[in-house]
């Protein structure tokens, strides 16, 4: 898979360009410069070829994060085999753009001068002094009225090798890390690759969007994201816009690790365990920073964990710390194993087998002296596993009696810590609006 990265100085568009060619809103803009820190990736295709296309943030910014974002800005030039130089030469050439321009010479990667925000011909008069950059013609165009993306593309197409790689057809499974500012998320997906690959700080809201990062462990293939850290109440509008590019990250995924810090549980913790839970992903408890938990407290934390947690009582927890490793494995032997019973499929003999058994440990509900009759179960979808359940009347059904019947689904069907659906469907002579069996009783 071919690899092109896209670099510039804060504000010239880059984040805006690299939307505009995957062809959807992936990266946060804003009209201010730093708001992308983190290199982020995303897939395109052209001429029947899959590029990787990976933003990266403000170089020279001249602010507390200029070094960490060049360093993720270097790891993204390994093995890319072109570089896209944004520039805006409407506002000029700046020192900073001197600057860019000099790292990229010591680099030794073919680089294509874009020359961003040239909305209509009249404006190719500023390309005159790009030149100077040392890079050839730049390429007139517009991220924001897609102008000039197909002589774009040519030039960066100039670049690549023959494409002779079997892309792997198994999609791979996508993990979501989800919590507070400053939990550890970042910390958490840069000991689980061995690479620091997106940016650590002790400044809380240091990841600002989404980061979307293709793994592999032992075969298996992984989409790891790590998003914002979701506060109570945003302080402006980029951490409102990361919440909800984290809410999407989660309707994105297959599973969701909630990372929380021991001695800072609230209601901010279970809602958004609810939220996932209640798009039908399952969720893992991840209790980060646990080797600061002092031995001689580590029973009485845990006994105050299971208290508030009770309301997700349902979802795995594991025990990690990030400094020293502590509990990663587990994180990912519990998320492949959920993930198995998330997909699973049980025939239908065997339900109907399990529903003439749990119909007889509990009574079915009964209303007015008319029984509930359950006919028969079929499994009707997997992720999350859904099942449809055949009755005389789906209004005799009470929530306690459906809560029963899922609890022994988990149980019994080895579904446990996953989300499950159940559908009531109406069956037999009992019509709405008419006379049926039921009535005549």
């Amino acid at each position: 898979m071919h690899k092109v990265a896209i670099v510039g100085r804060p504000n010239v568009g880059k984040s805006s360009l690299f939307n505009r060619l995957v062809g959807r809103r992936e990266a946060v803009v804003a009209d201010f410069p730093g708001v992308t820190r983190d290199a982020k990736e995303g897939l395109m295709m052209y001429q029947n070829h899959r590029i990787v296309l990976i933003d990266t943030g403000g170089l020279w910014s001249g602010d507390e994060w200029e070094q960490a974002i060049r360093e993720k800005a270097e790891w993204a030039m390994e093995g890319a085999q072109s570089v896209i130089f944004v520039t805006d030469p409407r506002e000029g050439l700046s020192a900073a753009d001197y600057e860019v321009a000099d790292w990229l010479r010591k680099l030794g990667k073919p680089v294509i001068v874009a020359a961003n925000k040239i909305d209509s011909q009249k404006h190719e008069i500023y390309l005159a002094e790009l030149w100077g950059l040392g890079f050839g013609d730049p390429v007139p165009l517009s991220a924001e009225h897609a102008r000039g993306l197909d002589g774009l593309l040519d030039r960066v197409m100039e670049h690549m090798p023959e494409d002779t790689e079997d892309v792997p057809d198994i999609a791979p499974i996508r993990i979501s890390f989800i919590g507070r500012p400053n939990v550890g998320k970042s910390s958490l997906l840069n000991a689980l690759t061995g690479s620091e690959r997106v940016i650590v700080a002790a400044v809380p809201g240091t990841t600002r969007d989404s980061v979307d990062v293709e793994w592999d462990y032992a075969g298996q293939r992984f989409m790891l994201v790590d998003t914002a850290g979701i506060r109570k109440r945003p302080d402006t509008s980029i951490e409102e816009y990361a919440i909800d590019r984290s809410k999407r990250a989660i309707d994105r995924s297959d599973l969701i690790w909630l990372v929380i810090n021991a001695d800072e549980i609230g209601d901010h913790e279970l809602k958004m365990a609810n939220l996932a839970y209640e798009s039908g992903k399952p969720v893992i408890v991840v209790v980060n920073k646990w080797d600061l938990v002092p031995d001689e407290e580590l029973k009485r934390t845990e006994r105050e964990l299971n208290e508030k947690l009770h309301h997700i009582s349902y979802a795995p927890r594991v025990y990690t710390s990030a400094i020293n490793d502590y509990g990663i494995h587990d994180m990912l032997a519990e998320a492949m194993k959920l993930h198995e019973k998330w997909q699973s499929r049980v025939p239908t003999s065997e339900l109907n087998r399990w529903l003439g058994i749990w119909t007889m440990k509990q009574r079915v509900p009964n209303f007015n002296g008319k029984p509930l009759r359950m006919y028969f179960m079929t499994q009707v979808e997997t992720a999350p596993p859904t099942f449809a359940m055949f009755c005389n009347r789906a209004e005799f059904v009470t929530r306690a009696y459906e809560g029963y019947l899922m609890n022994r689904i988990r149980e019994d069907l080895g579904m446990a810590g996953i989300p499950v659906r159940l559908k009531w469907k109406e069956k037999g002579p009992y019509k709405k609006g008419k006379k049926g069996e039921d009535e005549e009783e």
